[in-house]
């Protein structure tokens, strides 16, 4: 095994010294597109060693029009298994592994490698990974339907090639939700807080430190989701979720607030460390210029002494501002689907979530 580089920089190699010596001299001329998407902590650009221990080794996507496709997909598949060398910078290029999402594929030959190279367009391949096929229409509810992973797993990776000058304007399309989905998931997103914030002193005051504690961790996963929209940045799942966090630029300022939040012991000192984070994402949230601005001081819950900011001041604030009169008919208590579903086998599986169309249908017409 040779010195750990990462998934990224091998894909980019494997294609350039591999792949593509193949294509030029045995299909010269033919259009295609190489790139590291779709699923993998290579893909985020996240991958240490200690991803190699799994599934790993040389690996990419080659996209085809729709019409080389269906006529050369199985003849550069077979020419792959044949010419590809067994191993790459030390990494095997047979290493068992199959075509990523179970997509079908042609039988191997006897003599060839089991490559990890996908064939496939850039219709199937967003068909498969987002649910839709058309980048350039997109309906304003596939983008509440498609976690924020899936949308890192199309635009975050590494384009090696782009012969069919699909994959980077696509790309580009997704890089970010348009301006009405933007506010409207800022909105949702406030008042995700809003409905929970009052809850840290409420339950500790009645005794339930471990009640206040579970509630005051799901209010700073909530406001570091809320610190990525601000920035507009795609938030990934849960396992590269902190790590992401910790590249935003707000982070050096939150970060000290939440850890005191989750050391502290009693509701009081909860609440004391909480108040600065909501104030600073507060101060974010004005800073963007959607809204006038609001007033970012923490404060008692009506009669109450629990500290909170009334996020729904923000959430109402950014609901008024959507000028699509669709989007704004959308329910303003769901948001997207990161925002209401957390089971990760509904998250990455388009057909699952793809029913979720219905709530958003029933729900905007009540």
């Amino acid at each position: 095994m040779s010195d750990f580089i990462s998934g990224q920089e091998l894909s980019r190699r494997f294609y350039a010294e591999a792949v593509r010596p193949i294509f030029e001299r045995e299909m010269p001329g033919l259009p295609h597109s190489a790139a590291l998407l779709g699923f993998g902590s290579d893909v985020l650009g996240y991958d240490t060693e200690r991803s190699t221990d799994h599934g790993w080794g040389p690996r990419l996507t080659l996209f085809l029009s729709e019409g080389d496709f269906r006529a050369r997909a199985l003849e550069i598949d077979h020419r792959l298994q044949r010419e590809l060398p067994a191993t790459f910078c030390g990494y095997a290029v047979d290493f068992g592994m199959g075509v990523p999402h179970d997509a079908p594929r042609p039988s191997l030959l006897p003599d060839g490698l089991d490559h990890n190279i996908t064939i496939t367009t850039v219709g199937d391949f967003l068909a498969l990974q987002v649910g839709f096929r058309d980048w350039r229409s997109i309906d304003p509810i596939d983008w509440l339907l498609v976690p924020e992973q899936q949308l890192l797993e199309v635009t975050a990776g590494a384009v090696h090639h782009d012969g069919l000058g699909e994959l980077i304007p696509m790309r580009k399309a997704l890089a970010y939700y348009p301006d009405d989905i933007w506010r409207f998931l800022l909105s949702a997103q406030w008042r995700r807080i809003s409905q929970q914030e009052a809850f840290v002193g409420r339950t500790g005051e009645v005794g339930d430190e471990l009640g206040s504690t579970i509630i005051a961790a799901d209010l700073i996963r909530d406001l570091m989701r809320l610190a990525f929209l601000v920035e507009r940045t795609y938030a990934p799942y849960a396992k590269w979720f902190g790590t992401a966090f910790s590249r935003l630029t707000s982070a050096p300022a939150l970060t000290p607030h939440f850890e005191r939040t989750l050391r502290s012991t009693t509701w009081q000192e909860r609440q004391q460390a909480l108040a600065p984070a909501y104030e600073h994402v507060a101060s974010m949230q004005n800073d963007l210029g959607l809204t006038a601005p609001l007033p970012v001081k923490t404060s008692l819950y009506y009669e109450r002494p629990f500290m909170v900011i009334y996020g729904e001041r923000f959430a109402d604030a950014l609901e008024a501002t959507i000028s699509d009169e669709r989007i704004y008919a959308f329910p303003k208590q769901v948001g997207s689907v990161d925002q209401w579903v957390h089971s990760t086998d509904v998250l990455t599986h388009a057909d699952r979530r793809r029913r979720l169309r219905m709530l958003y249908d029933d729900l905007s017409q009540q």
